[in-house]
C-alpha cells in the first residue's frame, strides 16, 4: 500500500515531489497543470518513487442540461487522455446525477434508466480515449450508482470494457445506521468481490451523529466509525502499490491523518 493526500505551498515539479517525500507520502494526485509541464513532473515522481493514484475528472456526465452534459463527457475524455499519457492508475469521476447538483442526490438517480445511461457513458468516454495504460472509474457514492459491491459489479459487466476499472471510497457507501456499524463487513465483501479491479482508495471518516433522524457527517480519520484496521488489512490483500489518498482536508489536518493511518497499519503489522 502507499499512503499519499494532498501537498500545498509549492513551485514546480521538484518542490511538489518533495513536498511528498516531507510527509511521507509515496503516492499522489495528479496536479493540474499545463500539457507542456507534464513531461517535468512525471520525471519528478519517478525520481521520487511517486506513484500517480488519479487523475480527477470531476464533472456532471448526466447533466440533465444537453450542453452541459456533452461539455462534462468531453472533459471525462481529456483528463482520462490526461492519466494516459502520465500512466496513472487511473481516472476518477461519480457517475454523475439527473438532479440539480452535479453530485447531489435526485430521484432518478437509483432508476434503470439512468443505470442504462451510465453504461452508455461510460463508453463514450473510453472509446473515444482507447487507454492502454490506465483506467476509467467510479467512485462509489452514498445516492448514486455505483453504491453498493453488487451495483459495482453490475456496472462492470454491463459497461463491459477493459479500461472500466473500480475505484474504492468505503465511507461512501455507508448510508445507513446498518453499513455503519457493519462498515467492516461491507469493506471485507467490497474488496472480496471487486479486488483486482481496485485501481485507487480514498481514506476519510464518518460518524454518525445522535440526532433524529439520521445525521452522518464526514469527518478527519480518526474522528469516525470506520473500521481503518479492516479496510487496511483487506487493502493489504491487493496489489502493493495500491494508493490510499487521504483527502477533504485542511493543510493542518494531513499530517495528524497520515499519522493515525500508519498508527493503526503498524498495529496491523502492515506497511503504509
Amino acid at each position: 500500500m502507499r499512503l499519499g493526500g494532498l501537498v500545498f505551498n509549492y513551485a514546480g515539479p521538484d518542490e511538489w515531489a518533495a513536498a511528498h517525500g516531507a510527509a511521507g507520502y509515496r503516492a499522489a494526485y495528479w496536479p493540474d497543470v499545463p500539457k507542456d509541464e507534464e513531461a517535468a513532473y512525471m520525471q519528478a515522481a519517478q525520481a521520487a518513487d511517486l506513484v500517480i493514484a488519479e487523475v480527477g475528472a470531476w464533472s456532471n456526465p448526466l447533466d440533465p442540461d444537453d450542453e452541459k452534459r456533452r461539455s462534462a463527457i468531453a472533459l471525462c475524455q481529456e483528463r482520462l487522455a490526461t492519466a494516459e499519457r502520465v500512466s496513472a492508475r487511473c481516472c476518477v469521476n461519480i457517475a454523475g446525477s439527473r438532479g440539480e447538483k452535479w453530485d447531489g442526490p435526485c430521484v432518478d438517480d437509483l432508476t434503470e434508466d439512468t443505470f442504462a445511461l451510465i453504461v452508455d457513458t461510460v463508453r463514450e468516454i473510453i472509446d473515444a480515449v482507447k487507454p492502454a495504460r490506465t483506467y476509467y472509474t467510479l467512485e462509489t457514492m452514498p445516492w448514486m450508482y455505483p453504491d453498493s459491491p453488487q451495483s459495482y459489479q453490475r456496472l462492470l459487466t454491463a459497461i463491459d470494457r477493459p479500461a472500466f476499472a473500480v475505484h474504492f471510497d468505503p465511507v461512501n457507501l455507508i448510508n445507513c445506521p446498518s453499513r455503519y456499524f457493519q462498515n467492516g463487513t461491507l469493506i471485507g465483501e467490497f474488496v472480496a468481490l471487486l479486488g483486482p479491479h481496485i485501481r485507487s482508495c480514498h481514506a476519510k471518516d464518518i460518524l454518525l451523529r445522535q440526532t433524529l433522524t439520521v445525521h452522518l457527517s464526514e469527518v478527519a480519520p480518526g474522528e469516525g466509525g470506520l473500521d481503518y484496521a479492516a479496510y487496511l488489512r483487506a487493502l493489504a490483500t491487493l496489489d502493493s502499490e495500491i494508493p490510499v489518498m487521504l483527502e477533504h482536508l485542511s493543510p493542518e489536518q494531513y499530517p495528524d491523518a497520515a499519522r493515525h493511518l500508519r498508527a493503526i497499519a503498524c498495529q496491523e503489522g502492515l506497511e503504509l
